[in-house]
């Protein structure tokens, strides 16, 4: 049997997920995290509920008893070469956090092949995306200066589509899996990362989990596709249901934010769909409005970043903002996404005020 890959996966919220599904693979896992959750983790494992075919509630994986080996720690004292892989797991605000810049910077250094699964492409990933002018693009970003020692070559973007959560009574060693869809990534400009890529979706294909009462299939495949384009499928999604979340004085969720105004949601979406189109994407590499509507009937919670501004948050992703420039340079604009990133806005300027 041939020896596991080893994977370094910044973030240990969403990071848990993939890392479960790649131990199961058999391959290894490192998480970096808080001091907090890597106690747990490395003493209690990493616990994934998540929804299987055939079975009633959720079953749960516990990372100790899969073949590959998970570890969680600071970022302090990583080399980054030792790995075949990084994951991109945090939240884009966090990288520019002592000890994480840091890591990602040597990162960058080291060459090491990265897979960003963030909501918001890294700035180098844009730059593999014909026509954008990533210069332009900087503002969007928190701290645009934590890429700058990145080959863009070496990045690619997975569109995180699976839609996870930590249950707030639960330890932060757990997570749920709420919509167990598929994480989609596109390939590296070099067929040698992008092997390693195409290994780890075969491994996770082939991968069953023992519940006790019989082995299973588990959700969330890894698919590689071509195409650059296929991971921004979820910004369809971004702008039309989870940014649309934050209203003027509250938050709702997905779902609301969804079919609420179901004809606002699909223009919306078709717009976002008409941008991608633009930069070069085909209709096949993106996500029937239809498809994702009926998804969001199981979002019974606001997005992440919803919840983040709620919660006071300074700074969050901003992916509305990125989109709504990327559009305006393409001489195309919205009404509903120009009061959505708005809103945004002003979320966060009193976020901000109130943290001084």
């Amino acid at each position: 049997m041939r020896s596991g890959l080893g994977i370094l996966i910044m973030g240990a919220s969403y990071g848990s997920l993939l890392a479960t599904k790649l131990l199961l693979a058999g391959h290894s896992a490192k998480l970096i995290c808080l001091p907090a959750e890597a106690d747990l983790i490395n003493g209690e494992g990493a616990r994934v509920r998540i929804p299987v075919k055939g079975h009633d509630g959720l079953v749960e994986i516990d990372s100790r008893a899969l073949p590959g080996k998970l570890s969680a720690g600071g970022p302090a004292g990583v080399d980054p070469s030792e790995f075949d892989l990084v994951a991109l797991a945090m939240q884009e605000p966090q990288y520019r956090a002592d000890g994480v810049r840091e890591l990602l910077d040597a990162v960058g250094r080291a060459g090491v092949p990265c897979m960003s699964i963030m909501n918001i492409p890294p700035v180098p990933y844009l730059a593999r995306i014909p026509g954008v002018a990533v210069d332009a693009c900087r503002s969007c970003y928190t701290d645009a200066s934590v890429w700058d020692s990145f080959d863009p070559a070496r990045v690619t973007l997975c569109s995180p589509d699976a839609q996870a959560f930590r249950p707030p009574e639960e330890k932060v060693n757990v997570l749920q899996v709420r919509l167990p869809t598929n994480l989609k990534a596109a390939r590296f400009e070099s067929d040698a990362h992008t092997a390693i890529l195409r290994r780890l979706a075969s491994d996770i294909e082939d991968a069953r989990f023992d519940t006790g009462a019989g082995s299973v299939e588990v959700p969330v495949k890894l698919k590689v596709h071509d195409s650059v384009f296929v991971p921004l499928a979820k910004w369809a999604m971004l702008l039309a249901g989870n940014y649309r979340c934050v209203q003027k004085d509250a938050i709702r969720s997905i779902r609301d934010a969804v079919h609420a105004d179901l004809d606002a949601s699909r223009a919306v979406y078709d717009w976002v769909v008409g941008l991608c189109v633009a930069l070069g994407a085909a209709e096949e590499d993106l996500v029937p409005f239809g498809k994702y509507a009926n998804a969001a009937l199981s979002l019974q919670s606001p997005s992440s970043a919803a919840r983040a501004l709620a919660a006071g948050a300074p700074d969050i992703e901003r992916t509305d903002r990125l989109v709504q420039l990327i559009a305006a340079r393409e001489g195309m604009r919205h009404d509903v996404v120009d009061q959505t990133v708005a809103l945004v806005d002003a979320w966060l300027e009193r976020n901000r005020k109130r943290a001084h």
